[in-house]
């Protein structure tokens, strides 16, 4: 079973008052304001289809530490692109992963997976060879149980809202149907994440702006139909919940150009003309613009750069995006950024989130950026630095400069949906144990320390998201 204590300081008394805070607030409501499950599953409320399906095959944090080391994606059942031959035998994927359990020994990936089996699942064996097939059978027969339906989950684990992200050229017809439902136990919705239709390397680019005027009823070929279609399908977004936007660059880089020069490169990346450099700054002058709707709608920008997405060409040709290679990479903030917050900066009422994958950045860069400009927030430890050692860090960086309060909470981000109580169970304890060693060392009044709890678990992303 897992250790009650688990991320505490093991000094007793600060141990104790981790304790105590964590008490306080281990029962909040989970406000998810970022993630990637899908909407589906809320929608339709069908049974997940078995363990290997829930927990192995959509999971890159999983399958990208077996393939590490040696491990066939096919023989995990992750689809191809082309339809190829992957292993269908679920069991057989699943004696597969317990058999290379051991490979996730000391990561956040054991903690959540073992969190999943004990408290969604009452399992409390290791998980292993030898365990696979009772853990298997047991956890696929609470799945053709009600109770474990995604609904039923949904409101067992308290979640009060999720964000899902979707492109442009989404329909929303999931999010139609949930709105269409009558549920009343969650709340769902979108975020609008514009990637296809802003990234001239972004694959069929030319093809999604043609399907972004069809849905908009603009001629998206002219610069100016392409910056209002934009604001048509945002307004669209929000009809069903949106509070935010979302951008995946490569770098930070932000441009604010003038139109005509503007117009010029959209229009050679529509013919394919456009070098990396033209890329680049295109999508950079696309986040100026982007923020500058945002101050116009309201819709919180969130950025996510510094992700060397799809590394391994082989991969991305076999599987497709988002298949466990994309790598972090070297990001710089402080010039990137300057010609949109030169813009925008200042606006009191825009609120541009902050996420990195370069911790070099946080107390060098991003803290004294966010300490000063009103829209900047940060956001919290990310992708592989969603860990009880990355959230650590992430306060020790940050806190001194940014404060509190200029941060957002926690964001799980993820596609695993049985990993979300487990994952904000985390923050939760690395927060406190963050808190109770600031007054025990005499930075924090202890009778300060439950309310600053309380904020960086609920309050704070209620507020930034506008929840």
């Amino acid at each position: 079973m897992l250790n009650k204590d688990r991320l505490f300081p093991t000094e007793p008394k600060t141990r104790d008052l981790a304790r105590a805070l964590y008490n306080e607030i281990s029962t909040l409501p989970i406000v998810s304001p970022h993630g990637h499950t899908d909407p589906r599953w809320y929608a339709e409320n069908e049974p997940f289809p078995d363990p290997a399906k829930l927990f192995v095959v959509p999971d890159h944090y999983v399958f990208r530490m077996l393939c590490s080391q040696g491990v066939k994606l096919t023989d995990l059942g992750v689809p191809r692109v082309d339809g190829g031959e992957t292993e269908t035998d679920s069991r057989k994927i699943w004696r597969l992963f317990a058999e290379n359990f051991y490979l996730l020994r000391g990561t956040p990936s054991r903690g959540w997976l073992e969190h999943s089996f004990e408290h969604v699942f009452g399992l409390t064996k290791r998980f292993g060879p030898e365990t696979a097939d009772e853990f298997y059978d047991h956890i696929d027969e609470c799945l053709q149980k009600p109770e474990f339906r995604p609904r039923a989950l949904f409101e067992r684990f308290n979640i009060e809202v999720i964000a899902t992200t979707e492109s442009p050229l989404d329909d929303l017809k999931w999010h139609a149907m949930i709105k269409d439902s009558g549920w009343t136990g969650g709340k769902v919705v979108t975020a609008y994440r514009p990637d296809p239709v802003v990234d001239p390397d972004f694959e069929g680019f030319a093809e999604n702006i043609e399907k972004f005027g069809e849905l908009t009823g603009l001629d998206t070929t002219n610069y100016d139909n392409y910056l209002e279609a934009h604001r048509v399908r945002r307004a669209f977004f929000k009809k069903f919940g949106a509070t935010s936007t979302d951008h995946g660059h490569p770098t930070a880089r932000t441009e604010d150009l003038p139109k005509a020069e503007a117009a010029a490169l959209f229009a050679k990346a529509l013919k394919g003309e456009c070098t990396a450099e033209e890329a680049d700054a295109f999508r950079g002058h696309m986040l100026t613009e982007m923020a500058r709707m945002s101050v116009d709608d309201g819709l919180v920008l969130q950025i996510h750069p510094g992700s060397t997405r799809n590394h391994s060409a082989e991969v991305m040709a076999r599987h497709g995006r988002d298949k466990g290679f994309d790598i972090p990479s070297q990001t710089n903030y402080v010039e990137a950024l300057r010609p949109l917050l030169n813009a925008v900066g200042m606006e009191p009422d825009l609120t541009i989130v902050l996420f990195t994958l370069d911790e070099t950045a946080y107390s060098r860069e991003l803290a004294p950026l966010a300490g000063v400009y009103p829209a900047l927030r940060l956001g919290p430890a990310w992708w592989f630095h969603d860990s009880p050692e990355g959230m650590r860090r992430y306060r020790e960086m940050v806190t001194e400069t940014a404060g509190f309060y200029n941060t957002v909470g926690f964001n799980d981000d993820t596609r695993a949906f049985c990993s979300i109580p487990a994952r904000h169970d985390v923050a939760r304890r690395v927060d406190c144990a963050f808190l109770a060693t600031l007054v025990a060392t005499g930075r924090l009044d202890e009778d300060e320390a439950p309310e600053v709890a309380r904020d960086l678990t609920y309050n704070l992303v209620k507020r930034a998201y506008r929840l």
